[in-house]
């Protein structure tokens, strides 16, 4: 593997942490990470190790094998996201099997990479993790969106009799709301309503403090138990 290009401008780095139970390729991330611009902070071998450490340094973005000797990659990722909803986490797995990445979804990953994607989709999917967007290897996009209806489709928890009191959204936070529900990156959006990436961020961020839900996933969910991504 090899890298290129750096973050973006004056801020500093982006932490990474890399997880991997096979020291070479765990060596050869995180050294392509740090050579790319990232501030690799850390990296673990197990599961256990992995919670621990991740608790210790809080790194902005956690890439994650999910095969891992003592704990789950899943398992880590639901502790890791439980008790730090900020950090984004980005699975680089071997497995392209339907079941391992709707369980990594559904643990709080952010995006989901398979191995044999090049260093430079790498680099690029831990940027987008960063602020939150989905990233996933071609081809699974569809399943974890199809996954989505599928959840949003089931009764929703018990706790909703005060929903009715939903917030108010204001009708670009509304529209934004629609295109994640569709599916569309955050790049996507910012493209189509034509503006900024950043614009983009902020109004998912309003959104998600709005009605206090914790990540992308749940948003999605709302937004299609809404219908709003039949609009």
């Amino acid at each position: 593997m090899s890298g290129t290009a750096s973050g973006e401008g004056s801020q500093s780095p982006l932490r990474v942490m890399v997880v991997d139970d096979h020291p070479m390729w765990r060596d050869a991330v995180a050294r392509d990470l740090a050579q790319s611009g990232f501030d690799v902070v850390a990296t673990a071998g197990d599961g256990e190790q992995a919670v621990r450490r991740a608790r210790a340094v809080t790194p902005d973005v956690l890439v994650l094998d999910l095969n891992l000797p003592a704990k789950p990659g899943v398992q880590v990722c639901k502790e890791v996201v439980g008790s730090n909803p900020g950090l984004r986490v980005l699975v680089l797995s071997a497995s392209g099997e339907h079941a391992d990445v709707l369980e990594a979804v559904k643990s709080g990953a952010t995006g989901y990479l398979l191995k044999s994607a090049s260093t430079e989709e790498l680099i690029d999917a831990v940027r987008r993790t960063a602020v939150g967007d989905p990233v996933f290897t071609p081809g699974l996009a569809g399943l974890v969106l199809g996954e989505y209806r599928r959840l949003a489709s089931e009764p929703a928890p018990a706790a909703g009799d005060d929903e009715p009191k939903a917030p108010q959204l204001t009708d670009r936070e509304t529209e934004v709301l629609r295109l994640v529900a569709k599916g569309l990156s955050y790049k996507q959006i910012a493209d189509r309503l034509v503006i900024s990436h950043r614009t983009v961020q902020n109004h998912v961020q309003n959104t998600l403090g709005k009605l206090q839900l914790h990540n992308r996933v749940e948003l999605v969910r709302y937004a299609i138990q809404r219908g709003l991504d039949d609009e």
